[in-house]
């Protein structure tokens, strides 16, 4: 290379891209080590900052740090500056905080998912708790008179009933594994590598779910691999397995979805049956043909193989039908703490009209229904309303009903003619929070409560910033639904102002 230009390349349209893509690279490898950051020595990390990250302070400038808790000395890498505020990533632990735990699970530090098993759970509730408040106090500007400590989870492991996993031709190395030619293109099953589509870290034992997991997703494995059975290839779509989604109930009931990239009847046949064999707990196992070039099966059709289609679960007395593609809290204890505030934040005598926004398959407005008059429920997701209507029946609740749609578009004068304007609105929406179109719908409504329910504590205080308007906080409720995560779910009550 001259100059950043390839000499040996023919002279074709290609030999032009090569000059062009050799020309960027030389360019891009220039700029890195001329603007290559600092290391710094021996940092105390001081507090902590939110979504999992802590922090240090030098000269008046904020470092945030991923993987590191207050108390830590390090020593990191700067990979971000900016004028006030840089990241940094660990190189090395000098001296460990004395709070510091060792982590349970040996896929601690290269899974994503549980990334504060070094942290003390009375540690991880108390982060939890400083950063709703911080949110809402910086991001929605509310001054919130009662902010009631976070409800913890009894259950700290095998707290969820829902894990999905996903194969690949392409397993994730450690440092450690790179360069040796014996650990190229193995196949894994396991979970996502941060930030990388298509590696897969290769789960040998999580501590989510129940140990049934490890047992479906450890037999399924070693059949595959002995029959050599191709594992997906998500850059180039191709290969037969692709992702197990398992569900296991309070009740003791057990579904298994495996998803495959396309049809082969006799090796689909072989693969469920020997499941079957191995984990007969299995009440029911379905098979979903996913040609897409995304995992999401919402619309696609799960094959029945064995047992009923769906699972049921319980919270309290209630039961609810779980289908492959319902969406259902994931920590079922602590849902019935989750919905148990919302109930009570509704303050409900048996004579409110409630609107249930966002209510998927109807969880929140049947767990209320017995304190209220009638249960308005709207989703966009028409399955899930189907799952709503059909929960209301199997538990004799004949004042609930549920329509599919935008809430923007359905709850129009017309609607309230016939249904009635609502007492109280429960509000549950995704991560992202609610579209400001639903905000000022809510602000036209003027429902004297609203009682909104978040696993985002960032957006939720955005939105309550735009309902402060015509709307106050009168209290907050944080959950930790994830323990070892950053997560947190909080309830928040609002009252409709009062006008002079």
């Amino acid at each position: 290379m001259v100059g950043g230009i390839c000499k040996k390349a023919p002279a074709t349209k290609l030999h032009f891209l090569n000059n062009f893509f050799c020309t960027l690279k030389s360019y891009f490898c220039g700029v890195r080590k001329k603007n290559k950051l600092p290391a710094l020595e021996n940092i105390l990390v001081t507090d902590y900052a939110a979504e999992g990250k802590s922090l240090v302070k030098i000269e008046g400038k904020v470092i945030f740090i991923s993987g590191a808790i207050p108390g830590d000395i390090v020593n990191i890498q700067l990979v971000k500056s900016k004028k006030d505020w840089a990241e940094g990533r660990i190189i090395e632990i000098i001296k460990p905080s004395q709070e510091r735990l060792t982590p349970f699970c040996k896929h601690f530090g290269t899974c994503g998912g549980c990334k504060w098993q070094m942290l003390p759970y009375e540690k991880q509730l108390q982060f939890k708790q400083q950063e709703a408040e911080q949110n809402l106090k910086r991001i929605g500007k509310t001054n919130i008179p009662d902010l009631l400590p976070i409800i913890g989870s009894s259950k700290t492991t095998q707290y969820r009933n829902k894990l999905e996993f996903t194969f690949s031709n392409k397993r994730y190395l450690t440092h450690e594994e790179i360069g040796k030619e014996e650990n190229q293109q193995q196949n894994a099953l396991g979970y996502h590598a941060p930030r990388l589509f298509d590696k897969i870290i290769d789960i040998e034992t999580c501590y989510l779910l129940d140990d049934v997991n490890n047992t479906i997703r450890n037999s399924v494995r070693d059949i595959a691999i002995k029959n050599n059975w191709d594992f997906y290839d998500a850059r180039l779509h191709t290969g037969w397995l692709r992702n197990i989604i398992i569900r296991f109930t309070t009740t003791g009931e057990l579904m298994v979805n495996i998803c495959l990239n396309y049809e082969d009847t006799e090796k689909r046949i072989e693969l469920l049956d020997y499941l079957l064999q191995k984990v007969p707990s299995i009440s029911t196992l379905l098979y979903t043909i996913n040609p897409k070039w995304n995992d999401s099966i919402y619309d696609l059709t799960p094959q029945v193989y064995f047992g009923k289609g769906f699972v049921i679960e319980n919270l309290q007395n209630l039961q609810f039908i779980i289908s492959p593609k319902s969406f259902f809290q994931t920590n079922t204890e602590q849902a019935v703490q989750l919905y148990s505030v919302t109930k009570n934040f509704a303050g409900l005598t048996g004579n409110e009209i409630v609107y249930d926004l966002y209510c998927g398959t109807g969880s929140i407005g049947i767990f209320v229904s017995d304190k209220a008059k009638k249960i308005i429920g709207v989703e966009v997701v028409e399955e899930a309303i189907e799952d709503a209507k059909k929960n209301a029946a199997l538990n004799n609740i004949q004042h609930a009903e549920f329509f599919a749609g935008d809430v923007i578009k359905i709850c129009n004068d017309e609607f309230f003619n016939k249904h009635g304007k609502p007492d109280v609105v429960i509000t549950d929406p995704p991560r992202a929070g609610m579209h400001e179109k639903l905000i000022n719908k809510l602000l036209d409504m003027q429902a004297p409560k609203i009682v909104y329910v978040s696993c985002n504590t960032a957006t939720q205080a955005r939105d309550i910033a735009l309902l402060s308007e015509k709307y106050e906080v009168l209290k907050v409720q944080p959950v930790d639904m994830f323990p070892h995560t950053h997560h947190i779910e909080c309830v928040a009550l609002l009252s409709l102002k009062t006008t002079d």
